[in-house]
């Protein structure tokens, strides 16, 4: 008998699962340490999340989802109040309740037929516990299929503990997206020195203070006790370079960068 050997499917021709807004649940994963770009994206992505494209879309936050990078964390926990409400846990503060907390979500969305879509603003290794506790109770579970996490950063990687960063690839539909801090590479580039005119584009009182607060703290904890300096925040602009990951789960495209951004989603 003949050796019947099935053709290689490149990645680009596998058809791109999509993003259900009525079904599925966003995820976002924040490490805040010891960039502060995660405040602005935390900004921006509240700013998405109110555009009437997405205020149906069911999310959900944490914050102190880093690795095993060294430096200071940036307390973002007024912003994530104001951006998220109460939908948002801290595992920074408490790793274990934070866990329970996101697990609950994501098995009520699994349960109801959703998936689970994780961008990752900062690294792995809370997306593995979760994905750890996923499998263990759930044994029957493909969450090669179920659970998408997105990640645009190589340095992330290089900073999320090998043992996690296997086990996302391996048992989660693991996707690397170009870097969110440049143009015209895939993805939108949200990091610029050039200020924005925010004023020019938010009209809703509540988003600006939003804004107001991250760029607020942004400035307050840049560079701060030997934490990263974000000369791009330095400088006056803005860094919101997580989103990318963000707008790839939506589907956003022709978004070239922060200006863009703003222009077709402030409000």
């Amino acid at each position: 008998m003949a050796l019947t050997i099935s053709p290689v499917v490149s990645s680009q021709e596998v058809p791109r699962v999509a993003f259900d807004q009525d079904k599925d649940l966003l995820l976002a994963n924040f490490d805040c340490k010891t960039d502060i770009d995660d405040l602005h994206s935390v900004a921006a992505m509240a700013t998405l999340l109110r555009h009437p494209n997405f205020n149906g879309v069911h999310a959900y936050a944490v914050a102190g989802a880093y690795g095993v990078q060294e430096g200071l964390y940036v307390p973002p926990n007024p912003l994530f109040d104001v951006a998220f409400g109460d939908q948002w846990s801290d595992a920074h503060a408490d790793f274990g309740r934070a866990l329970l907390e996101v697990y609950i979500q994501a098995k009520e969305t699994l349960d109801a037929g959703g998936d689970i879509w994780i961008p990752e603003a900062g690294q792995s290794d809370f997306s593995a516990a979760l994905l750890r506790q996923i499998r263990e109770r759930n044994p029957d579970l493909d969450t090669r299929n179920r659970i998408h996490i997105v990640q645009h950063s190589d340095w992330n990687e290089e900073v999320t503990s090998q043992e996690s960063l296997s086990y996302v690839k391996q048992f989660a539909d693991y996707i690397k997206i170009p870097d969110g801090n440049a143009v015209d590479n895939g993805s939108p580039g949200f990091r610029s020195d050039e200020a924005i005119p925010l004023g020019n584009y938010l009209k809703d009182p509540e988003l600006e203070g939003i804004w107001e607060l991250a760029i607020e703290l942004g400035h307050r904890y840049n560079g701060m006790d030997g934490r990263y300096l974000n000369t791009s925040v330095q400088a006056g602009g803005l860094d919101f370079s997580d989103l990318s990951e963000t707008c790839y789960i939506l589907g956003i495209e022709g978004i070239r960068d922060g200006l863009d951004f703003f222009r077709t989603y402030g409000q």
